[in-house]
């Protein structure tokens, strides 16, 4: 039995987020993740957009954590060394039936605290994006708009929890959560994953599109979650300044519609799709759903094409619909019926915007809840893996001193070295899987998707890991890489 004063399920961008804000107290901290790495949700496969916040509705948790998330992201990249670069987004009207909406969205950014939201009309959209569509009667600025690498962010919040003393158990998936009290009649909670038994006063459940499932385990007041399955396209980095800022389309009751923006690894990003599914683990892509990417998006970018495609990708939004059916506020809160259990559920769109104010707002439910001494030696900062493809001459030189390794390239699109594939093992809550290694180093993030560096990142993964290479998955528990040995005894 492992017991813990606060226990985390889900290891996406706000439970790593709460479970490094909680860091801050003198309390034992632990985070159970049934993927075999952080980050393998929702919050690998989203659009990496930092929300200004005239999208949601005024008077909402969305609206205020949404302002106040954008307002704390550059300092919080700024400390913990993830990518993120406020480039400013644009919401398109194609006819003046869309001014009035866009007007209400400027209204309502500005009751959210929105700074900067202006009205541009055509001329002033093409002279600043000049690769839009012509067909754009005017546009909402929002200056406040950014980008963020969403795998980059996730990872360097879990590390820097990790640092400061949280315990992360990946490969934990909560089988059962049973409700019970203490000889003082206070309540306390027994989660079972797999053979292992965890005990702790309080629970934050930021299962992510489980959440709903997560919740049903103690409470009688049932929820669910939907997944909306949102597919996009990936562009090479030959195009990706063909826009600099982030272009949204009018939102639907669905979403924000497609999009386009650069990324801050330097592609052009096209998505998503809006589709309600059942199956939570839905991530296929299919045809018509790619279709509609591209077409929707050359409505916005007129040289958005297939042939810029170097791969396709789906995520899944978790989806909490209210009693009328339409989009609902973010549910964190205390669940009425099980004290010390608080929900961070129903985390779309803007999740990823929100995750440093949801952290920020879910430690203070719990401080009132189960207060703690707050500590004196917590570490705010931590430092990314050295990249030699952002490197200057002076510095590859410097690094290829120290360590020979980084002279060793693996990865040829995105020039990354086997010393960076070996730190990403080796540093806190460090990479086991191919896609481990690849959200940390972008190694097999380039044009050829793996082709050429996945045979030498097993090989590397296996000698660190101390471990056949057999043994080694691409992301999940079932998801080998090799299958087999050839009949000179090696493994295909």
């Amino acid at each position: 039995m492992k017991r813990y004063d606060v226990v985390v399920i889900g290891a996406g961008v706000n439970g790593c987020a709460v479970a490094r804000e909680l860091s801050k107290w003198k309390r034992r901290v632990a985070v159970l993740e049934r993927a075999l790495d952080v980050c393998e949700g929702t919050s690998k496969a989203n659009s990496g957009i930092v929300h200004a916040g005239h999208d949601a509705i005024p008077g909402t948790l969305k609206a205020k954590l949404n302002v106040l998330g954008n307002e704390r992201m550059e300092a919080l990249s700024g400390e913990l060394d993830f990518p993120f670069k406020r480039n400013g987004s644009l919401v398109l009207s194609f006819d003046t039936d869309g001014l009035s909406v866009l007007e209400e969205l400027k209204v309502r950014g500005e009751k959210n605290g929105v700074m900067g939201l202006r009205i541009l009309k055509r001329e002033e959209v093409l002279a600043m994006e000049p690769n839009l569509s012509d067909g754009i009667v005017a546009a909402l600025y929002a200056p406040t708009g950014g980008i963020v690498c969403p795998f980059g962010m996730t990872i360097a919040l879990a590390e820097n929890a990790a640092e400061n003393g949280v315990d992360f158990y990946l490969g934990h998936e909560v089988t059962s959560i049973e409700k019970q009290t203490d000889k003082d009649n206070v309540a306390f909670y027994r989660i079972q994953t797999g053979e292992e038994c965890f005990e702790t006063p309080v629970v934050v459940n930021a299962a992510g599109v489980y959440a709903d499932a997560i919740h049903n385990m103690v409470s009688a007041n049932k929820i669910k979650i939907t997944a909306r399955k949102g597919e996009y396209c990936l562009m090479d980095k030959k195009v990706g300044d063909m826009v600099h800022s982030t272009i949204f389309q009018l939102p639907s009751k669905l979403g924000k519609g497609i999009l386009v923006t650069p990324t801050v690894h330097g592609n052009l990003l096209v998505g998503p799709t809006a589709e309600d599914i059942e199956n939570k683990e839905g991530v296929d892509t299919t045809a018509a759903g790619i279709e509609i990417v591209l077409s929707m998006g050359s409505r916005s970018a007129k040289k958005v094409s297939a042939g810029q495609v170097i791969t396709t990708f789906a995520g899944l939004r978790a989806h909490l619909e209210d009693e009328e059916g339409g989009n609902s506020d973010f549910l964190i809160e205390q669940v009425k019926d099980a004290p010390g259990f608080f929900d961070v559920a129903g985390m779309e769109s803007p999740g990823l915007t929100c995750a440093p104010a949801v952290a920020e707002y879910v430690a203070q439910l719990v401080q009132t809840y189960a207060p703690a001494e707050e500590r004196d030696d917590f570490c705010a900062r931590r430092v990314g893996i050295p990249n030699m493809a952002l490197a200057s001459d002076k510095e590859r030189m410097r690094l290829i001193a120290e360590n020979p390794a980084y002279a060793n390239v693996i990865c040829r699109c995105e020039l990354v070295t086997e010393a960076e594939i070996v730190e990403a093992i080796h540093r806190p809550v460090g990479a086991t899987t191919l896609d481990g290694v690849k959200r940390r180093t972008r190694a097999g993030m380039g044009r050829c998707q793996s082709g050429f560096c996945s045979p030498k990142a097993v090989e590397i993964l296996a000698r660190e890991l101390e471990t056949d290479r057999g043994n080694i998955k691409k992301s999940g528990a079932d998801s080998v890489v090799l299958t087999g040995y050839t009949k000179e005894g090696g493994l295909q």
